[in-house]
């Protein structure tokens, strides 16, 4: 079956898109697809995608914030092509030295909050929050994890434990060692307060929750700086040094889940947590870390680390020498092209003009995030904020049909995620904005 003719401009197609959709639904697990009639993706560059009959897209979700460095960048490409050309060993495992792991490790240490001098690659974003849950239970000898309603950190059997979705749990799934505290969400409060009246009650609810919930002491609570599933809800600053000021009395390691938010995305600094000065003793990451390759990483502090010296713990794929390559790329790429000053300006375009269109929009109730990883939640009504959930797929579907591809989430999925390469150019901003206000109005109305 030839999907893509490479001497062409644009895709062949001379493919049965019908039985090949059909071949999955019965041969694969009966997992989600975006839109009523899934993409057929097949070609990349830089801020735009084409499916198999050679339609273009502005690609706004960056592959589902895994693309940071914008798809098939040419210096990550020429990096791979020349490790193939000279017939590099492509798998190593942790039991030999690689010199690109080596590599890849002073990197991301030189990138790390303070205090964190101690890295280690795993192949997933569940898989870091794995080993950091590890980490914290054996340094601290203890076994409850504190997460945050409306969180998400993994479809592992540990990490869909500290899930704060009932739709990303299974009938069968075991809740162990897990307990929730009240989510930093400004826009539903769960306190009833306002941004005048805030005390940061979700905040101290976690000492609560430390208290009546647990038998005093914890190994750890885990916290996106940005929450990503959840619907891009963001807490304040001062959340930060309140929780982990909290967690650490209670003899608890704090991480800071960054799969989504790091790789430059969230701020000018490659890690959020670097830049909100968050006192973290673990730092997760993944999806726009190696620019879509299979890879995720764990940074922390040398007391967490050591405390695993006498048990063997092996990943046969970590830091394999092409993905450890394409990861040390995707760093020097970001912060060298200063893509991260580039997030942080067209993201604030996006919001000014996403905060335009409320007024000529009522669906619209809020907008959020930080740099490059933006919510916009739709609602039927502004005072009562119902969910308005069905019209979000809606405006998903429009916005695909006019070319530009979006995410959504939330609890009830009712949130336009916007997440795009870091490369996406302020012309690029201004047509996303431009779909939006007509999708928008096409089905409000």
């Amino acid at each position: 079956m030839k999907l893509f003719d490479e001497t062409a401009s644009t895709p062949s197609t001379d493919y049965d898109y019908d039985g090949m959709l059909a071949s999955r639904k019965k041969n694969y697990l009966p997992l989600a697809l975006y839109h009523d009639k899934p993409l057929h993706l097949v070609k990349a560059k830089d801020m735009y995608v084409w499916d198999g009959e050679g339609r273009q897209y502005l690609d706004c979700i960056g592959g589902i914030v895994c693309i940071s460095a914008g798809h098939n960048h040419p210096e990550i490409k020429r990096r791979l092509i020349e490790m193939l050309e000279n017939d590099e060993i492509q798998h190593t495992s942790t039991l030999y030295l690689s010199r690109h792991l080596v590599e890849l490790t002073e990197t991301m240490v030189s990138h790390a909050p303070e205090g964190l001098d101690r890295a280690s690659f795993v192949n997933s974003g569940s898989e870091a929050n794995e080993l950091a849950f590890m980490s914290a239970r054996v340094a601290t000898g203890e076994n409850i994890i504190i997460n945050l309603r409306h969180s998400y950190h993994g479809g592992t059997a540990a990490t869909q434990a500290q899930c704060g979705h009932h739709t990303w749990r299974f009938r069968a799934q075991p809740v162990t060692g897990a307990v929730s505290a009240m989510e930093p969400y400004c826009y539903r409060c769960p306190f009833n307060q306002k941004p005048d009246s805030c005390n940061l009650e979700c905040a101290k609810n976690v000492e609560t929750t430390i208290q009546t919930a647990t038998h005093g002491a914890i190994a750890g609570m885990i916290v996106e700086p940005v929450m990503g599933v959840g619907g891009f809800i963001t807490p304040p600053d001062a959340y930060f040094s309140e929780v982990t000021d909290i967690v650490h009395r209670y003899g608890g390691k704090y991480i800071s889940d960054e799969v989504q938010t790091g790789a430059g995305r969230c701020g000018h600094s490659f890690l959020l947590s670097k830049e909100l000065g968050i006192d973290c003793d673990m730092v997760t990451m993944a999806k726009g870390l190696g620019n879509g390759a299979a890879v995720g990483g764990v940074l922390m502090k040398s007391e967490v680390a050591d405390t695993l010296q006498g048990k063997l713990y092996f990943n046969t794929f970590a830091g394999d020498p092409l993905v450890a390559a394409q990861t040390k790329a995707t760093i020097d790429i970001v912060t060298e092209e200063k893509m991260s000053e580039n997030a942080m300006a067209m993201g604030a375009r996006i919001v000014d003009g996403i905060e335009q269109m409320m007024h000529r929009h009522t669906i619209i109730g809020d907008v959020r995030g930080r740099g490059l990883l933006l919510g916009m939640e739709l609602v039927r009504d502004r005072t009562s904020k119902e969910h308005a959930v069905e019209e979000a797929a809606k405006v998903m579907d429009r916005c695909k049909d006019k070319g530009v591809l979006l995410g959504k989430g939330g609890l009830h999925g009712n949130v336009i995620r916007i997440a795009p390469p870091l490369t996406i150019t302020a012309e690029q901003v201004d047509r996303l904005l431009h779909v939006l206000d007509e999708s928008l109005a096409e089905v409000a109305g």
